[in-house]
């Protein structure tokens, strides 16, 4: 009885830090990736096209990893191995993304194709880690507490830590932007407890069809995956953005990032110091998909000479993208609520979502760029014309504003009770 009133306590503040910091490599890895991935691979000469391939290779590698991986942490638990394990994976693979065609230099080789396979693969084997890292460090959060309000404090300390991270990558791209010459235009030790399974072997665990006929978990998914497309679609865009369409400053492509991270940096730490209700969560919600809506206006029509209001528009998307990402991801929290039996199967499901729908996304996008490597200066960014707008406007207005809206029609249809604690028996968090 004491270990289970234990569980439902808040959780202290060095639990708190120590989880936030357990996601940093994944989260300056995937900054890096949505940011300057398709930048990087269209200004070393692959068509928009063959980029978007790249990326899209990377997305449904690490969409179904994460199906595989929650499979199997609900199966045999070891949240920790599958963390360290894929962390590393990571590490390992993220420098051959960004490092050069490896392929290419075996067979001294530098066609478009065989460059294309080259980084699609790597891309791959990067996303295969990234995922497994991100399931088992998600799904930790329902099983170090049972407190509801903690949960919520844990996605939001893991926010905030992105932030961090992401701001460390901007820091040094602006330093790296400052000093080249543009060449274009362009420890939890108290752990809830499972049981086992009847024969003593392995643990008992929820079947996918609990998940399917629950009508949370499908609002849940749709309220997530539209998150993930506002925040992942435009960070690809924001680049080619600012510099194409606005004709800012080449240090802007890390600044305005930069202003975005940081005010969700603030945002994100001063929601820990609220108590969660479900309605609490849908509200917050809302507020920051409204921000994205006057957001994605004022992108669309803003004019190149009055591209010092990004600067503006980058602080109110800061603290949208804090709101929307907390408070979307915690909903996951209260949808497992006590079923802990399988809860990495519903992070690893609807991260197979959002991975499938921000690469088909960027796919579509980056598929009507202009494959010229000298686009007509007349156009309002590198993408051919799209009526009157580019597609890099577009990607960074509309598609997030209307991401936003639907995401908010979805929230006022939910019923999200806060969960209430069950009894618990054997430790799941094993090393």
């Amino acid at each position: 009885m004491e270990d289970e009133d234990a569980f439902a306590k808040p959780l202290g503040r060095q639990a708190v830090f120590y989880y936030g910091v357990g996601h940093m490599l994944n989260d300056i890895t995937s900054a890096c990736w949505f940011t300057y991935l398709l930048v990087y691979l269209t200004d070393i000469g692959l068509p928009p096209r063959d980029a978007a391939t790249v990326m899209l290779s990377g997305q449904i590698a690490d969409g179904f990893t994460t199906i595989l991986a929650g499979e199997l942490i609900d199966r045999f638990g070891h949240f920790k191995i599958w963390h360290g394990a894929g962390s590393i994976l990571v590490a390992v693979s993220f420098s051959s993304v960004f490092g050069g065609c490896l392929p290419c230099k075996i067979f001294c080789s530098n066609s478009s194709t065989l460059q294309t396979v080259g980084y699609s693969m790597f891309a791959a084997i990067f996303n295969v880690g990234w995922a497994a890292t991100q399931v088992s460090h998600m799904s930790m959060v329902n099983c170090i507490t049972l407190n509801s309000t903690s949960r919520v404090v844990l996605a939001s300390c893991r926010n905030a830590f992105t932030m961090v991270a992401n701001l460390s990558l901007y820091g040094v791209a602006l330093a790296v932007f400052n000093s080249i010459k543009p060449h274009t235009l362009v420890d939890v030790e108290n752990q809830p407890r499972l049981k086992k399974g009847v024969h003593g072997k392995g643990y008992a665990r929820i079947s996918w069809s609990h998940w399917f006929r629950k009508v949370l978990y499908y609002q849940v998914a749709l309220v997530y995956v539209l998150t993930r497309l506002v925040t992942n679609v435009s960070q690809a865009f924001l680049a080619f953005y600012v510099i194409n369409d606005l004709q800012m400053s080449q240090s802007s492509k890390a600044l305005v990032p930069a202003i975005i991270y940081i005010c969700s940096f603030f945002v994100s730490v001063m929601l820990q110091e609220f108590a969660w209700s479900g309605q609490r969560l849908k509200t917050f919600y809302s507020a920051g998909g409204i921000l994205w809506i006057v957001c994605g206006a004022g992108i669309f029509f803003l004019p190149r000479n009055m591209n010092a209001f990004m600067y503006v528009i980058s602080v109110i998307i800061g603290i949208a993208n804090a709101l929307m990402t907390v408070t979307g991801v915690s909903m996951q929290s209260f949808l497992v609520g006590e079923d802990l039996h399988g809860c990495a199967f519903v992070y690893g499901s609807l991260s197979f979502l959002d991975k499938i729908s921000c690469g088909l996304a960027l796919f579509f996008l980056e598929s009507h760029g202009n494959s010229s490597p000298n686009p007509n200066p007349n156009l309002l960014g590198r993408y051919s014309d799209v009526g009157f707008f580019s597609v890099s406007r577009y990607g960074l207005s509309v598609v997030p504003a209307v991401c936003a809206l639907v995401g908010v029609a979805a929230t006022y249809t939910m019923n999200l009770n806060t969960p209430a604690p069950k009894p618990v028996m054997e430790p799941l968090l094993l090393a």
